[in-house]
């Protein structure tokens, strides 16, 4: 027997192995289970009861929850829940191409910088993360209140702040791995589509966009999840004007004291996150396309 199979433990029985691999792995399994698993499941049963008249949770089973959050009422059909999901999709979206936009040419950037600036460059963008995210949000607040000049030239001030807001607090999820793709570039495919007549926009789709594609859509997915359940960022800076997936859960657990509606937003909220996900999966999966 070798030193490699006596490492991996291929000399212990079938039953004393079954126990390692319960002692390495039960622990954080236990944890799994306890503090995801078992609350998903407790916020999915919830989901299906109906409230109490005075705010209690009656276990009753009803689709009456989903049906309100599709728009439809005991009233009849109301577009309010539907559009917050739609703008809080549109918000998280929106967010992800502005990272997106604003992120890859400085990723681009500090990839170019000598060893001793990268470092600089890469604790200047992690700096932010050293301030709490609601500083932060106050911080934009007092910079983008309605009488700074910038406000004033804006078309749409809310909108504006809730943007910049955001791309502010997520662009470093969207850095960070696009540095870590185009660091291990191959400039040399580049070069190979340029010698063969590809302009300047098929190198960067054919030779270039295919080596950083797992750090594309890992920095879409780190920015477009979070970005859409926001509701920190959009209730301070847009004015709580606006409701989104994000303050709906927070209110109907909170004021409202509706907790299978709040669950049920909860759910939904966790299944575009979950479609976001298989897209972008599905994206990953595809093959790159050649070299023009």
């Amino acid at each position: 027997m070798n030193q490699q199979g006596i490492q991996f433990g291929e000399h212990l029985t079938p039953s004393r192995r079954r126990w390692r691999i319960f002692l390495t792995i039960g622990p954080g399994f236990f944890w799994v289970i306890l503090f995801l698993i078992i609350p998903l499941m407790a916020i999915a049963a919830i989901s299906f009861f109906a409230r109490g008249p005075y705010g209690e949770i009656q276990p009753s089973l009803t689709l009456g929850n989903y049906k309100r959050l599709a728009g439809f009422g005991d009233f009849g059909f109301d577009p309010l829940y539907p559009s917050v999901m739609w703008r809080s999709v549109l918000l998280g979206g929106g967010t992800a191409i502005f990272c997106l936009g604003t992120g890859l040419p400085l990723a681009f950037f500090i990839s170019g910088l000598k060893v001793r600036w990268k470092n600089v460059a890469l604790t200047l963008v992690v700096i932010p993360f050293w301030t709490n995210l609601l500083i932060r949000t106050y911080a934009w607040q007092i910079l983008l209140a309605p009488e700074s000049p910038l406000s004033r030239v804006a078309p749409y001030p809310g909108a504006l702040a809730v943007f910049v807001g955001m791309v502010c607090d997520y662009l470093p999820f969207m850095v960070l791995p696009l540095y870590a793709s185009v660091e291990k570039l191959d400039w040399s495919l580049a070069e190979a589509a340029a010698d063969l007549g590809a302009n300047g926009l098929n190198v960067f789709r054919h030779a270039i966009l295919p080596q950083i594609k797992p750090g594309l859509i890992a920095g879409m997915v780190l920015v477009f999840l979070p970005a859409t359940g926001q509701f920190v960022i959009p209730d301070l800076l847009g004015g709580a004007k606006t409701m989104l997936l994000g303050n709906a859960i927070q209110q109907q657990f909170g004021s409202s004291r509706d907790w299978p509606f709040g669950a049920a937003i909860a759910m939904v909220s966790l299944a575009l996150m979950l479609a976001g996900l298989w897209f972008l999966n599905r994206r990953r999966a595809e093959p790159p396309p050649g070299i023009i």
